[in-house]
């Protein structure tokens, strides 16, 4: 069996989804794994990693717009070291992820044909986010 790991940098802007799909696949093509498992995991506590629409941007629009509503920013937290969208932010990771995992199959991803990966910065500010990226399996 076969293991693989590569970090992904992704810099991110306030309040967005950056679309990493590309850059996983370039890492699952790098690991030479032609069965197995791809496993990505965020290294933070107030951003996100999700599987989504790829094809219609309003799809995104509607869930920045759902998940600000339904954990608005304000002072009525206690945690607020960062600021007002502080403890909003480690909400959100909580409600959706940081990790995922995803079959390898004949040296690509199964995702769905509509399927992108995310990096869902929830933060008011601009961050260099670390994306790991662990393949395992066999190169056969």
């Amino acid at each position: 069996m076969t293991h693989y790991q590569q970090l992904i940098r992704v810099s991110t802007t306030p309040k967005s989804l950056v679309r990493v799909t590309h850059q996983v696949e370039d890492a699952v093509g790098n690991s030479g794994v032609k069965t197995g498992l791809c496993t990505l995991f965020l290294r933070h506590t107030s951003a996100s990693l999700i599987i989504q629409e790829n094809a219609d941007p309003d799809v995104l629009v509607d869930l920045q717009n759902f998940l600000s509503k339904l954990v608005p920013e304000g002072n009525h937290y206690i945690h607020d070291a960062e600021g007002p969208d502080d403890m909003p932010a480690h909400i959100r990771s909580v409600l959706t992820h940081t990790s995922e995992q995803i079959p390898v199959s004949q040296g690509r991803l199964v995702l769905g044909t509509w399927q992108g990966i995310y990096v869902w910065e929830h933060r008011n500010h601009r961050h260099n986010r670390e994306l790991m990226v662990h393949i395992s399996g066999d190169n056969y």
